[in-house]
């Protein structure tokens, strides 16, 4: 009987084992995990929001993605070089934002 219960408590010991190992992991690893999707959605809604403050009409082709670590990146078109290095400017401007990378294009005409 003891031989069983002792089995018993192993195996479960085992199965639980992955569980508590991945409830120690940063939060922020795992970009699924709500906490980390929080954040960096924050800073892309403050981001965005200071854009669309501007009433600049390239400025809604411009993407905003940040990722865990607080990186920004900005993807997309602008009509004007001055529209690029404004959405830039802000965004390096926002609370948060450790840096910002850019693939924005000057695009005169979609």
């Amino acid at each position: 009987m003891k031989t069983k219960l002792a089995i018993t408590v192993l195996a479960f010991s085992a199965a639980l084992l992955p569980v508590i190992s991945f409830a120690g992991e940063d939060a922020d690893v795992d970009r699924g995990h709500p906490a980390a999707f929080v954040k960096d959605s924050v800073i892309t809604t403050k981001i965005k929001t200071k854009l669309a403050a501007d009433h600049a009409t390239s400025m809604g082709r411009i993407h905003v993605d940040t990722d865990a670590n607080g990186v920004v990146w900005l993807s997309g078109s602008a009509r004007t070089q001055a529209d690029v290095d404004k959405a830039v400017s802000v965004a390096k401007g926002t609370e948060g934002v450790v840096s910002v990378k850019s693939s924005l294009e000057v695009k005169k005409d979609d």
